[in-house]
């Protein structure tokens, strides 16, 4: 069975970055846990790393773009002061008090143990996102520290198990998380953020969306015409709308790069073609890929969705019915492959 990882979030005030993707401010409503102390011995941190928000001089900055990233090294200065020692039991306490924290089974010691790791991600997330590491606000750092680095970590956890899972010697295919959310919550920067932290910690990983599998603008043509008057198939979105064949020789051939040189292109979507309709973009301009793939991030907004009974759909919308029965054939062309879940509810 696999493994899923509930957060519940509402959305807030958007966080604007200088990357070509949207996002928002993710705030938990979740209950939080009490603050803890962080113990003297490690109140420094192994490699004397302080509190990212309270560094004194100029973090270098990394450009990002679609087609490719180049690295930097975290900046990390030995604490000589009080002041200090205390921004990194700051931090110790402002993770602990985080809503996810029970849901990964992390103890305050364990994240005391670790503190060095959640600098290093944080630092790293700060410059992926060309934030000022002296200037986060509350916002930043609860989705840095409370929601990116947390969810990082489950999925680094559900990866081991996986890879547990297999002899020594066998190809250890790539494990599919699924990301489950709804529009417009920041489902597709969580997975960019993840993504360069794996890339960063020298995993590879290939990133998907049902909207990368949407049907071409022809055939979206042909569905509309087939379907006269049904306004949830007029547009790219709903169930129907998507290739299911190309999606499922997508999914199984990322699961094969489990080796050095393998490669392969990635289909992409082109939304603003035929003024916002829409069609799959020229397989010139899709990403390559190469092994081996430590995971498969795959989002969408309607992914591990499932049929209801047929009454149900017919009491809210007699258009719906269509809907509900293209999704019987979604399982087997995406829900099979996902064995570690992220749901994230509004």
């Amino acid at each position: 069975m696999a493994n899923t990882l509930n957060v519940l979030s509402q959305a807030v005030t958007p966080w604007p970055t200088t990357t070509s993707l949207h996002s928002s401010t993710i705030k938990f409503s979740l209950p939080s846990k009490p603050l803890h102390q962080l113990p003297p011995s490690l109140s420094t941190s192994a490699s004397g790393c302080r509190c990212s928000w309270m560094e004194v001089s100029s973090t270098s900055q990394i450009n990002v773009s679609a087609n490719g990233r180049r690295q930097s090294h975290v900046y990390s200065v030995a604490p000589t002061t009080p002041a200090e020692i205390s921004s990194v039991q700051s931090l110790y306490k402002f993770i602990c008090a985080g809503p996810l924290l029970d849901k990964l089974g992390l103890t305050a010691e364990e994240v005391a143990n670790s503190i060095d790791r959640w600098l290093t991600s944080g630092s790293q997330l700060c410059r992926l996102f060309q934030l000022n590491e002296l200037f986060l606000n509350e916002a930043q750092k609860v989705r840095i520290y409370h929601y990116y680095i947390p969810v990082f970590l489950w999925c680094e956890d559900q990866i081991s198990r996986h890879a547990s899972m297999f002899k020594d010697g066998e190809d250890v295919p790539p494990l599919v998380i699924g990301f489950s959310a709804p529009q417009g919550c920041g489902k597709t920067t969580l997975v960019f953020a993840l993504n360069y932290l794996f890339h960063v910690s020298g995993r590879k990983c290939a990133t998907v969306s049902i909207d990368d599998f949407y049907l071409t603008a022809e055939e979206q043509g042909k569905l509309r015409e087939a379907n006269a008057g049904n306004k949830l198939l007029e547009f790219r979105g709903n169930a129907g709308t998507h290739d299911l064949s190309l999606s499922m020789e997508t999914l199984a051939a990322l699961s094969k790069l489990t080796k050095e040189g393998m490669k392969m292109k990635i289909p992409r979507y082109d939304k603003s073609a035929y003024k916002g309709r829409g069609d799959r973009a020229d397989p010139s301009t899709w990403p390559e890929i190469e092994g081996p793939l430590a995971a498969i991030l795959f989002e969408g907004w309607m992914l591990g969705f499932k049929p209801v009974p047929d009454e149900i759909v017919k009491a809210v919308d007699p258009q719906l019915e269509t809907v509900n029965k293209n999704l019987q054939a979604y399982y087997d062309a995406w829900d099979k492959f996902v064995k570690a879940w992220i749901v994230i509810k509004i």
